[in-house]
């Protein structure tokens, strides 16, 4: 829904003809590189630091019929070989990858590994697979949770107590009856979510101790917990924290002697940078853009525990190896088997149809084979661990480039080796319009950030539901400002609540509140996770529409009013009124005047920062967000010029009729900016 300029009065003969396209199209563009510099942090782009690493977008159709034996070639390391040279090169040329690494293990052992292509492009240094490190971001989650797992064995965690039972230095507010638990934060049903800004440092001197960050830091629990899952790396941050505080040592070193040791992962570290000597054997990372190739800045981050870890692919199959085998590695046992099958069993799904998540290890279905792992992306480098328990093969592949090559592996991978005949027609439930029209709407992933400024993201992580031609659903993935450019999804019902795309077997489920849709789950396979339902109000163009009105309104004030005090002061007329009108002219110019600076300004800054708010807020943002807080009590000033000019009959019916209007703009503009959190501080 758009607002409808052509309803505004007056000024319409003024200003509409030449101002209309010249400022929906400045603002338009200017906002996009707001929300594209924002959307640095949470979009799966070049720029962003730290992400969700599950894919935002429609992927290649996956297949959910009768399983298929290992095919004869995975028993054939030559055979294998030779197929994984002719993928994995295909894909880091396709993809624009300097280096990339793969170990499989099967039955205990190493079964294939090998490095392709660069760690370092400058000095022309090879990729080894037992020597090159890289950062493999959200993988880091997994050791984190087995650490957890280790106390709660030795009886000094309970997965169920109030996380605020072991805080002592700082406790998480909590508005609701739910408690946080380990448990939910390893199954990120805690409640809180992503935090983008401030999560990384330049030098590894200005990185702050985890529990002094998680005090100032984390997110606050928006969701009841146990209700949703809502990824977000402050949680297992926060589990990293109590691994500190119950052991008594720093994560690093908890790992370190616990985990890497046992299982002779000598070429691994949580520790940032790397020690010497691995410090040189850690891949550059890269990105690639305007055709070459860029090296990106090491990351120091805040939340070590979430994302901070460095290996090896032979010392990764070391860990998933311990992990296939009940947590057994040679002579070392890390985990009891009991305690490794509760890790990996299923904890938290919106419906026994999708995918859900056991202890930090998320399920992905495909071609009928239950895989459990993560995802890693930081920005330059990408990586993926895959377990098939019941196949006793796990496979790690990491990339020095936030292109990765790991979903395109796993689905050729399956197709060769597990292989499943073509999809049987899909037998669908009938729902007529009343009932399909209770689905349809925009949604919005609830992973953005709640409170802080960048919740500018969000826009770019909305979805529309639209009825389709035969009693089914269809989702639309635009592209905010290039819509069309991404596929449609095709859904037919097969429960009340729960829809099948037709392309392949995933699916999609919705959640009631108070009898209304307010949920989609899973829309967008392979990414786990829930949509919130928006009311009309929060849609893009319905937001657009509001700051193109005010950016309007507050351009006129820049031009009409201040040309109106200068003339005034030209006439040399000092009267009492006149004061009073002048004194008007100048809140009004000046609420407009600031308004458009900061309509402007904060856009272009965020889009200059880009992926560095990673490192906090610059100093221009912050003198940015003072212009609200001014305007803000100016524009209660401007209400009461508003009735003194009516009241008065101050100037002409067409002056005040705009007056007016930008008293609206102004106070209009107050709960814009409080919805997107930029009246204030907040990040």
């Amino acid at each position: 829904m758009k607002l409808d300029l052509a309803q505004e009065p007056t000024l319409n003969k003024l200003f509409v003809p030449w101002m209309r396209r010249l400022t929906i199209g400045m603002f338009g563009f200017i906002l996009f590189l707001s929300l594209s510099g924002v959307a640095s942090f949470a979009q799966d782009t070049p720029q962003f630091p730290l992400s969700n690493p599950q894919q935002g977008q429609p992927t290649e159709p996956q297949k959910t019929v009768p399983s298929a034996r290992s095919a004869p070639g995975l028993s054939n390391p030559q055979e294998f070989e030779a197929f994984v040279d002719k993928v994995v090169n295909e894909e880091i040329s396709a993809s624009h990858v300097p280096g990339a690494v793969i170990s499989v293990v099967k039955d205990g052992k190493l079964f294939f590994t090998k490095g392709y292509g660069y760690a370092n492009l400058d000095q022309k240094i090879p990729v080894v697979a037992d020597k090159t490190l890289f950062r493999v971001a959200s993988i880091s989650k997994l050791f984190t949770a087995t650490a957890a797992m280790q106390l709660y064995e030795q009886g000094k965690l309970d997965l169920n107590a109030d996380v605020n039972k072991y805080l002592t230095d700082f406790k998480l507010e909590n508005p609701y009856p739910s408690p946080v638990t380990p448990a939910r934060l390893m199954t990120h049903t805690d409640g809180t979510t992503q935090r983008l800004i401030g999560i990384a440092a330049k030098e590894a001197a200005n990185m702050k101790p985890l529990g002094e960050y998680l005090s100032r830091y984390m997110p606050p629990v928006v969701w009841q917990p146990g209700e949703l899952y809502s990824y977000s790396n402050h949680s297992i941050a926060l589990l990293g924290y109590l691994v500190e505080k119950i052991s008594g040592a720093s994560f690093s070193e908890y790992i370190n002697k616990n985990i890497f040791q046992p299982l002779n992962m000598r070429r691994s570290t949580f520790l940032q940078a790397p020690p010497y000597p691995l410090t040189n054997d850690l891949a550059v990372g890269y990105q690639y853009q305007n055709g070459k190739y860029q090296a990106v800045p090491y990351l120091y981050l805040n939340i070590a525990p979430a994302a901070a870890m460095s290996t090896t692919a032979t010392d990764m199959a070391n860990f998933m190896i311990a992990h296939l085998l009940q947590g057994r590695y040679e002579n070392s046992q890390i985990l009891e088997p009991d305690t490794v099958r509760l890790m990996h069993q299923t904890h938290f799904t919106e419906h026994p149809k999708l995918p859900g998540t056991g202890y930090s290890f998320r399920e992905r279905l495909e071609n009928n084979i239950r895989m459990i792992g993560h995802l890693g992306s930081l920005r330059g480098y990408s990586s993926s661990l895959s377990l098939m328990p019941n196949r006793n093969i796990g496979i790690f592949i990491a990339t020095n480039s936030y292109s990765g090559i790991h979903g395109t592996f796993l689905t050729k991978f399956l197709d060769r080796y597990f292989p499943v005949p073509n999809n049987e027609p899909i037998k669908g439930l009938s729902l007529n319009n009343p009932q399909l029209e209770r689905f349809t709407g925009t949604y919005r992933d609830i992973e953005y950030p709640h409170h802080t400024l960048a919740k500018l993201t969000s826009p770019f992580k909305h979805i529309t539901i639209n009825k389709g031609n035969n009693s089914d659903l269809v989702i639309n993935t635009p592209s905010l400002f290039f819509p069309g450019s991404v596929p449609k999804i095709q859904l037919i019902p097969v429960e009340p609540m729960l829809f099948k795309r037709a392309e392949d077997d995933a699916f999609t489920g919705f959640g009631e509140e108070n009898g209304r849709i307010a949920f989609a789950f899973n829309p967008l396979w392979p990414k786990i996770g829930g949509y919130e339902r928006v009311y009309w109000y929060e849609t893009v163009w319905v937001q657009l529409g509001i700051a193109a009105f005010c950016a309007i309104v507050f351009l006129s004030a820049c031009i009409v009013w201040p040309i109106g005090y200068i003339f005034n002061i030209i006439r040399g007329k000092a009267s009492l009124n006149r004061q009073k009108k002048t004194f008007a002219w100048v809140i009004a110019g000046v609420v407009g005047t600031l308004n458009l600076v900061f309509l402007i300004g904060l856009p272009l800054s965020l889009w200059l920062t880009g992926w560095k708010l990673a490192y906090g807020v610059p100093t221009i943002v912050l003198a940015l967000l003072c212009l609200p807080l001014i305007t803000s009590i100016l524009s209660l000033v401007l209400l009461l010029f508003t009735i003194l000019v009516w009241k008065n009959h101050y100037w002409s019916w067409m002056k005040r009729t705009h007056y007016s209007l930008i008293t609206l703009a102004a106070l209009i503009f107050i709960p814009f900016l409080a919805y997107w959190n930029l009246l204030g501080f907040q990040f």
